[in-house]
């Protein structure tokens, strides 16, 4: 993670895609299948998987701390010409995330440590009313494209 990167919206994007979810359990495995379908469609499924698991752990963290229950929350997908950024937005702006070292029984608390190890870059922004923690996946350069996705691949990059 660079923590010096400002956690600022992509100012131009390729791509952008809004939903807002409500706040169930439920709605984590539809956020996670849309996510995981427009890196896809959008040209890199190499990332699809964790791109997934990036907004599968990003709306767990808002559902389990970030959530009212009469309150939406959002996930923005961003496609920009080096990155896929998946934000996710819940009303609970003064409860803001924090990593600690999870003791070995606990089941829960490594969900932003898996963010941390996946996201090129992530962060926190806080709202006038809630909060957005995004997180982005450093797209793959040409030649990496070419490598392990074929010609197809690099051509629709």
């Amino acid at each position: 993670m660079n923590d010096s990167c400002p956690p600022r919206p992509p100012t131009s994007y390729d791509r952008y895609d809004e939903v807002s979810y409500t706040p169930y359990p439920r709605s984590i495995p539809l956020a996670r299948r849309r996510v995981a379908g427009l890196a896809v469609d959008w040209g890199h499924p190499a990332l699809a998987g964790d791109a997934a698991l990036l907004a599968s752990e990003l709306c767990t963290n808002a559902l389990l701390h970030g959530c009212l229950r009469d309150r939406l929350f959002r996930v923005e997908t961003t496609l920009t010409t080096t990155a896929l950024r998946i934000a996710v937005t819940d009303p609970r702006g003064e409860r803001l995330p924090g990593t600690r070292p999870p003791r070995p029984d606990d089941q829960f608390g490594r969900g932003l440590l898996i963010v941390r190890v996946l996201a090129g870059r992530w962060a926190v922004e806080r709202l006038t009313v809630g909060k957005t923690v995004w997180a982005e996946l450093d797209l793959p350069k040409k030649q990496d494209a070419w490598l392990h996705g074929g010609e197809e691949s690099y051509w629709r990059s």
